[in-house]
Parts: C-alpha cells; structure tokens; sequence
C-alpha cells in the first residue's frame, strides 16, 4: 500500500491549511462571542456564514464527496488527510460543509435518493443553506442493535402517504433553525425477514406531528446552535415518494451510510489528537515546575512520546482503512472500519487526557478547546455504534478464519 499523497491532494492540503490558518483558527473565538451574545444560543453567528462563503470562493467545499459531479472527486484514501485537518477545529467541518451528520445524509442522497429528492433536499444541502439530521437512535431500546428500533413507517390504504410514528433522540444537528429535513429510520414490515423490516424516510421537520422534545447536554455542553435533540413522531404524514429507496432497504442504506460516517470520524479526531498534542508540546515548554521546565520532567516526555506513537499508529490504521474501502469496497473493508472506529476515539482520549494534565486547571476550562474536544471525542466511543459492537465484530471475523499451515506441516515433514 502507498499512502503518498498526490500532488491534487498535496496542493488542496496546503490551500486548507493556509485557510485555517487565516481564516478559522482566529474565528473560534469571534463564534463562541458571537453565540454567547445572541439572544438565544440557538442562533448561528455570523462569522459562521461569512466563513462558508470564504471557503466555497476558495474552491474548498463539499470535498468529501467521491462523485465529481457533487464533490471534490477525492477517493477516501486521499480525503482523509484533508479531513484531518478540518477536525482540528470545532467549527471547521462545517465552514467547509464537511460537516456530520449533513455529510452522511447527503451520501445517502446521491447513491439512493431519486431526482426529485436530490433536487429538493441534497442540492440546498450542497449548497450550505439548510442543515439536516438523522433519526434512528431511541431512547427506549439499547439502539446498538437497530433490530431493536420501534418507530413505526406505516403505508396509508390509499397508497400516497405514509404515517411515522415513534421518539428518536441524539438526532444531532435537529435543533439547529436551519435544519429542514430528517432522515428517520423506522420498521415497515414486521413479517419480513430481521434486515428487511427497516426503511429510511424524509420527514421535513415542519411536518404537523413532529415535536422536538428537547436537546441533550453532553457533559453540561449543549452543542448549541447545533445540539442533539430528542424528536417525537405522531401520525406524522408524509408523501410515499419520500421512501427513500424502496421498503425494507433501510439497513442497506445505514451499511453504506455508516462506513464513509466511520472513517469521517476517525479522521477528524487524528486531527483533534494533532492539535492537542502540538498544545502540549507549547505548554510544557513555557512552564516550570521544580526548578526545570516541564518539557524536561521524564513523565512529561513519556506523555509526549506515547501520543507521537498513538497518533501515528491510528493514522496508519484509518490510511489502511480507506484503503480498503477504496480497492475493496466497504464489506470487505468492515474488519478494518471497526478497528479503526475502536481505535481512534481511544487514542484521540489518551492524548486529550495528557494534554489536559500537563495545562493544569487551566486544561478542564473553557480558555482551552482540550475539555469539549474531550468530550465530544467521549461520545464517540458510542457513536455509530459502541466500542463492545465494533469489537464483537472483528472477533467474528477473526475466528471465522483457518489457521495457516506451512509447508513442511502440509507434506507431513
């Protein structure tokens, strides 16, 4: 495997470095000012749609998508160090519309939405002027095994309409005011086999029916203007042409979802692990503690070491990863999807955890990005699909293979 960047690839990193640089890193703060003194936090500040328009002027835009037609034309393999340095800020995703869960639900909408369902819904999507969620997490059911989901997608007699019926939550992304659409999962068809009975919808949030109940905190943070909601569904009517698909594809349609979403993550939190340890690294060379800098206390080095080698493992593991899915396709790639999905929240965690250390108090307060990278990188450890899912996994496929024989076992020598 050669991991070596093209020269698009090489170019397009240094042009969103340099954006970053100039552009996002110096508007953190602007947009944590901003949203502090809105009216309500559930309000997008405005360096957020200044910073979009920058970035689609500056040709950096939808490059996560494969399809030239749509996207940049990158394979994952070459995506994934452009998305490494998108994730090393909380708000660099979206100035790039690079963004989960729109990033997802837009793949959805290319490989299996219809004309008219691109033409609605994946086009202003495209274009950064709405915002959408994904429905299939319950509050009422362990939801790592989708079998379990109880919403309900119901084909009205006459055929036109279909009724949802259910409560989602961690629908990320809900309760922002520019979030038009959800793709909800639910079951059409109890009789059918386990991984026919699901099927995928659009359900426009301004449909009568559809509540948000709430937004949930993560470790006190609200994620606002963005947030995870808690979203009923009662009676809720929509037209049958938004069966996205067709019946009973749902689960065909998370599998393709879920593996690029994966790989997404993975990649944005090498880059959060990235940018905590360059923050150690500063941090421990300004300070002193018993009569040397930090930067010379063993332990402190051992941290630093420990992170470099993580990192770079992780990296290695996502780059093969993408890989895979590039050559192989996404089912052969699964093994290595899961590892890595395993993998880099745990690593990102160790490096953000020793960053926090060697910061002091001033690592678990808002004056430093450590604490929410932290958390939100907690979450996913949970996020399509826990650790125990992913490693239950690998072990399957693991002890589904033979043991190789050698030569001179095989003759009988």
């Amino acid at each position: 495997m050669n991991f070596d960047h093209s020269e698009k690839v090489l170019e397009l990193r240094v042009r969103l470095e340099a954006f970053m640089d100039k552009h996002v890193y110096p508007n953190e703060k602007t947009y944590e000012d901003q949203l502090a003194s809105a009216e309500s936090r559930w309000q997008i500040p405005p360096i957020m749609d200044e910073l979009k328009a920058e970035a689609r002027t500056a040709g950096l835009w939808n490059l996560f998508l494969p399809e030239p037609e749509y996207g940049a034309g990158l394979s994952n393999l070459e995506y994934a160090p452009l998305c490494e340095v998108m994730g090393r800020s909380p708000i660099g995703p979206e100035v790039f519309n690079c963004n989960a869960p729109d990033t997802g639900n837009m793949e959805v909408l290319v490989r299996y939405g219809s004309e008219k369902q691109k033409e609605r819904w994946l086009r202003p999507l495209l274009d950064g002027r709405i915002r959408s969620c994904f429905a299939m997490t319950e509050p009422d059911v362990a939801s790592s095994d989708a079998t379990n989901i109880r919403a309900r997608i119901e084909r009205t007699s006459g055929g036109d309409e279909y009724i949802v019926n259910g409560r989602k939550w961690w629908s990320t992304g809900a309760g922002d005011p520019r979030c038009e659409i959800a793709i909800v999962m639910g079951k059409t068809d109890l009789e059918a086999t386990r991984y026919e009975q699901q099927s995928m919808i659009l359900v426009p949030l301004d449909t009568p029916g559809v509540t948000i109940e709430r937004t949930l905190p993560v470790f006190g943070y609200d994620d606002a203007p963005h947030g995870h909601a808690e979203i009923s569904f009662e009676n809720t009517r929509v037209p049958a042409e938004n069966m996205i698909w067709d019946e009973g594809k749902g689960f065909a349609i998370a599998q393709g979802r879920l593996g690029p979403g994966r790989i997404h993550h993975c990649m944005r939190l090498i880059g959060v692990a990235e940018r905590a340890i360059e923050m150690m690294r500063e941090r421990v060379k300004e300070r002193e503690a018993f009569g040397k800098p930090l930067a010379e206390q063993g332990v402190i080095m051992e941290w630093i070491a420990d992170s470099r080698i993580e990192i770079e493992q992780a990296r290695l593991l996502t780059l093969k990863a993408a890989h895979m899915m590039d050559t192989m396709g996404n089912k052969e790639a699964r093994a290595e999807i899961a590892m890595i999905k395993v993998v880099a929240p745990n690593v990102a965690l160790k490096v953000l955890d020793r960053a926090i250390q060697a910061h002091g108090g001033a690592g678990v307060s808002d004056d430093f990005p450590l604490a929410y990278f932290w958390t939100n990188a907690r979450t996913l450890r949970l996020a399509d699909g826990p650790d125990e899912v992913h490693r239950a996994a690998v072990a399957r496929l693991e002890l589904k293979k033979e043991r190789r024989v050698g030569a001179e076992e095989a003759s009988g020598a």
